[in-house]
């Protein structure tokens, strides 16, 4: 199992928790990794370090993006929930579809907004 931080010169920061060894055998050494950061590095340095030195390498193998994405008008929508107030201890919100590029906005429930199976105004039951 991988536990310790992937960035390629991690070993060669002279901090005091990288000091490994006993008296007269002492050397700097790779940390561990942390939760954050994808789980792969210790630090943002060391993150970067490794963004520096293999990105274009990852980029070139999964496959490099050599024309402008886009989303068509009819597949621009969003859910979008805004907060009211507060009535009896509870937070009330407005939900709805957004589709900026048409310049649309349709009011739906809470239960709609939920449901991760309406994904357009479509998708909503009649």
């Amino acid at each position: 199992m991988m536990k310790y931080c992937q960035g390629p010169s991690c070993h060669r920061y002279k901090t005091k928790d990288r000091i490994r060894g006993t008296k007269g055998a002492k050397c700097y050494a790779t940390r561990r990794r942390t939760h954050l950061l994808f789980g792969l590095f210790c630090s943002q340095r060391c993150e970067y370090d490794w963004v520096e030195k293999f990105a274009d390498k990852a980029i070139d193998h999964f496959g490099r993006t050599t024309e402008a994405k886009k989303i068509e008008c009819d597949n621009a929508w969003y859910k979008w929930s805004n907060y009211i107030d507060h009535i009896d201890s509870r937070a009330v919100y407005n939900h709805y579809f957004i589709n900026d590029l048409l310049g649309k906005r349709i009011q739906i429930t809470e239960q709609q907004f939920d449901d991760e199976n309406i994904i357009t105004p479509n998708n909503l039951s009649q």
